[in-house]
């Protein structure tokens, strides 16, 4: 076929046949493309949003793992909180997550000032356990089964020489500060025992957990059951009571634990009020075992 006649105007191109009157009218594509100028702001553009979105990722992941680990701790803490304040026996199954138990212990004289000896430390594991200098001849109680774990997170923060629970120092007696070992109760099934895998329960969320077993703040120097004012006697009794049957439990959560032992910055306390008597069991020197026997008050008919 023989064009003849081409006429060109913008993106159409006429042309004819050869036969006059008999004109074919075309579309005709343009080939376009991007000029070097283009492709260069293009991916500048691109690499700032990269940039960008890496940047924010790190922030991200960081706050889900907070998330994550917060949930853990609000998690294990209700655990805790009930089992030490209702004095729970047979959770055996603690064994497989408090794997250490420490009591830094000092005795204080009858002026309420540390005496002369320095501070002993109790160290409790499921393989054995140790007392302080001048105790080594002492059995400890290791923590292989749940009466024992409990029984030492309830340690309070006072004690007399005979090793019953006291509300201050002012007569003399024994200051502990009781702190533990736990492999996160909460968390990944796979982290869970029967894990026999050392490195996975080595990488596996772990806490420093402080307890506090404290008498509530009375003013004991007041009580004075010899008070001939029968009102004042009255409240005196009440508070003398009130302090022997009145206790605040304070868990303590310093979180991760990183490899060489020590606690990340992550720390949370939490806190309850224990009505009720805290009764010493199994009473060895430096080795007794603390339960709370919780009062419950009901309306009689």
């Amino acid at each position: 076929m023989k064009l003849y006649d081409q006429v060109t105007s913008g993106r159409w191109q006429v042309t004819g046949t050869g036969r006059p009157g008999n004109l074919v009218t075309r579309h005709v594509s343009r080939v376009t493309g991007f000029t070097m100028v283009e492709i260069a702001i293009c991916l500048a553009i691109i690499g700032i949003a990269l940039v960008a979105i890496i940047g924010v990722l790190p922030i991200g992941i960081n706050v889900q793992r907070d998330n994550r680990e917060e949930t853990l701790i609000d998690q294990d803490a209700t655990v805790l909180l009930e089992n030490i304040r209702n004095g729970a026996r047979g959770l055996d199954d603690l064994t497989n997550y408090v794997y250490a138990i420490t009591n830094y212990w000092t005795e204080y004289t009858a002026a309420g000032k540390a005496g002369g000896s320095p501070v002993n430390v109790n160290g409790y594991t499921s393989a054995g356990a140790f007392i302080g200098p001048g105790y080594s001849s002492k059995v400890g109680l290791p923590i292989t089964n749940g009466v024992n774990i409990i029984g030492l997170l309830s340690t309070p923060e006072y004690t007399d020489n005979n090793g019953m629970p006291i509300a201050t120092l002012i007569n003399g007696g024994y200051s502990n500060y009781v702190f533990a070992y736990v492999h996160s109760l909460s968390g990944p099934a796979v982290e869970k025992p029967p894990q026999d895998n050392a490195i996975l329960v080595g990488d596996s969320f772990g806490y420093k957990l402080i307890c506090e077993n404290v008498p509530v703040a009375m003013d004991t120097n007041l009580i004075n059951l010899t008070n001939p004012n029968p009102q004042q006697q009255q409240q005196q009794l009440y508070t003398s009571n009130l302090t022997a049957n009145l206790r605040e439990l304070r868990l303590t959560f310093l979180w991760p634990l990183l490899p060489n032992g020590s606690p990340g910055n992550g720390r949370q306390t939490f806190r309850t009020t224990i009505a009720g008597q805290l009764v010493p069991t199994n009473v060895v020197a430096f080795n007794t075992l603390y339960f709370f026997q919780p009062q419950f008050f009901t309306n009689a008919p």
